[in-house]
């Protein structure tokens, strides 16, 4: 009878320290046996702010906790005959961070300095995400602010988004007042700004995804009309760059905007031949293209769960390396071409100062963008000591990689006989279709863009949908009408603004108003207003990077 007592025991009034396991009809497993730990299930209602006090439980995950209950009441928690079976409990949550027009990650959920991380490995997950297409503005920029301006840019602003960025991994330490273990960068703008910085947090968020997605569109446009171009070339035998300003060596190098400042629609007559002019009339960059893509990736857009393309972020860093290959070869066919004049043009070079630095210090804000999710990423850091130190070495590594794609692009195109100023927004441009290397780029490119775009159509929809509805996929319909309106955003761009660096400096300044200037600075200001530590050269700093931030933006539209 001791024996039959001591098992109902489990079944009709289990003993729980209340210390240890807090709260009614607590589940008890078996702790050495990592399968069976089963957490209470809701699922994910609100991506912003999942701190409310009042969470809404839909009916599938009342569901799964009863089963998983059950299951716990059949047997002692000791026997592991009877734990609940994998197809009852539902997966991890999926975790995402991203840079807007760098990589996309699937985290693993793990707590704070238990991830297993390297700081090499945290170092380049950071470097990585970070780096992306705006790689493809850099030389362009630095045209637009003179040479040795441009190389000051790049420096400065890798130092001051850098120090924006340390302030928010540290924005949670200064809040003492609540446990900010689990916090990310929104909930500590909530905690200031209440629904005022969820909302914001949001619209700035989605500013930066929808403002890469169409740059996106705009580049796959581009990479799939020349690759398109090549194979069409290739097989009939076909020169088109004759039509087009070049140089006329080994290594030939185009201007196709010949120096008018607007991009080329990519269209050039091949003479009578009615094949010919068929194919023309069929692949344009800017009146075709950008709607054949819609077949392929708006059907990507409806998949409930991105992670099968999450798999393919090795081909971000494969993508940068072969760049950074191409740009070393070619600046060592064409050689340097530099003059210096500080303010004064002359036919084939730019001044060292330019008044329009600003377009760059725009595409920088965006290039430098990772304040969204630093938080996260440096959770899976093993030694949470070093992430200081790792994030000062990865912003320095990202600000290298730019200089040297900049600089070596900018110094070794050919002027004579070519002006600087045909550095096109997107430096492959520059490259003719029949160029080998500039294809594996584009090609590379192109892959790796299709994959990255439904990752970010899926953060947005979470974001979105996930905080009006309270279920990131409310229905097909809600899904299909968000799609549509950003896939129609990215085809309108790219048909009639198919420049990738004004789309890139009017997001980036406009998001990061908020996430790199704004936000960092005045909580940290209101922190230290709050412990009385606030003094005048702190303030003033600190208002002096707002004021930055607020003229980054409004001088993007007298550019």
């Amino acid at each position: 009878m001791e024996n039959t007592d001591s098992d109902s025991r489990h079944l009709l009034n289990p003993e729980v320290d209340p210390e240890i396991h807090p709260g009614p009809g607590n589940i008890q497993f078996d702790p050495s046996d990592l399968r069976s730990k089963r957490p209470f299930y809701i699922e994910p209602t609100n991506i912003v702010s999942v701190h409310d006090v009042i969470q809404r439980v839909s009916d599938h995950a009342s569901a799964l906790n009863k089963r998983i209950h059950y299951y716990s009441r059949l047997t002692s928690p000791a026997d592991r005959a009877l734990v609940a079976p994998d197809h009852v409990v539902p997966g991890p949550e999926e975790c995402y961070v991203y840079s807007p027009l760098g990589s996309a990650y699937k985290l693993q959920s793990v707590s704070e300095g238990h991830g297993k991380n390297s700081s090499v490995v945290t170092i380049f997950m950071i470097w990585n995400t970070i780096m992306g297409t705006s790689i493809l503005s850099i030389p362009w920029g630095i045209k637009q602010a003179g040479f040795t301006t441009g190389i000051c840019v790049i420096l400065l602003m890798g130092l001051l988004t850098l120090y924006c960025c340390y302030r928010v991994v540290k924005s949670r330490a200064m809040i003492s007042s609540v446990d900010t273990s689990t916090w990310e960068y929104p909930d500590v703008c909530r905690h200031y700004f209440g629904s005022f910085g969820q909302w914001s947090s949001l619209l700035f968020s989605l500013v930066s995804l929808v403002g890469a997605m169409i740059v996106y569109w705009v580049l796959m446009s581009n990479f799939l009309f020349n690759t398109g171009k090549f194979i069409f070339n290739f097989i009939h035998h076909v020169n088109d760059t004759d039509a087009v300003l070049r140089t006329n060596d080994s290594s030939p190098v185009t201007c196709p905007s010949a120096g008018t400042g607007h991009p080329d629609n990519g269209s050039v007559t091949y003479g009578g031949d009615p094949g010919l002019q068929q194919f023309e009339k069929w692949w344009d960059k800017s009146r075709t293209v950008p709607f054949y893509l819609i077949g392929l990736l708006l059907p990507l857009l409806n998949f409930k769960s991105p992670s099968f393309f999450s798999k393919f972020n090795i081909l971000g860093t494969v993508s940068i390396l072969f760049l950074t290959f191409l740009v070393t070869v070619k600046a060592i066919q064409l050689g340097f071409h530099l003059e210096f004049h500080w303010f004064t043009p002359t036919e084939f070079f730019v001044p060292e100062i330019r008044f329009k630095f600003p377009q760059l210090t725009g595409v920088l804000t965006l290039a430098f963008f990772i304040h969204n999710c630093i938080i996260t990423l440096l959770k899976n850091n093993k030694n949470q000591e070093n992430n200081v130190r790792d994030l000062s070495i990865a912003y320095m590594l990202v600000t290298l990689t730019y200089l040297y794609i900049g600089v070596l692009v900018f110094a070794s195109f050919p002027s004579p006989p070519l002006s600087k100023d045909c550095i096109e927004q997107n430096f492959l441009d520059n490259f003719p279709n029949s160029d080998v290397l500039s294809f594996i780029a584009r090609v590379f490119l192109l892959f790796q863009m299709v994959t990255v775009y439904p990752l970010l159509g899926y953060l947005a929809r979470v974001q979105l949908l996930g905080q009006v509805f309270g279920d990131a996929y409310p229905s097909i319909f809600h899904v299909m009408i968000l799609n549509l309106i950003i896939v129609g955003a990215g085809v309108s761009m790219a048909c009639l603004y198919p420049n990738i660096g004004g789309i890139i400096r009017y997001s980036g300044a406009a998001c990061g108003l908020a996430f790199v200037f704004f936000y960092p600075s005045l909580t940290y200001i209101i922190s230290l207003r709050q412990e009385d530590r606030l003094t005048w050269p702190k303030l003033t700093f600190h208002v002096l990077i707002m004021v930055l931030g607020l003229a980054n933006l409004l001088v993007q539209f007298f550019m």
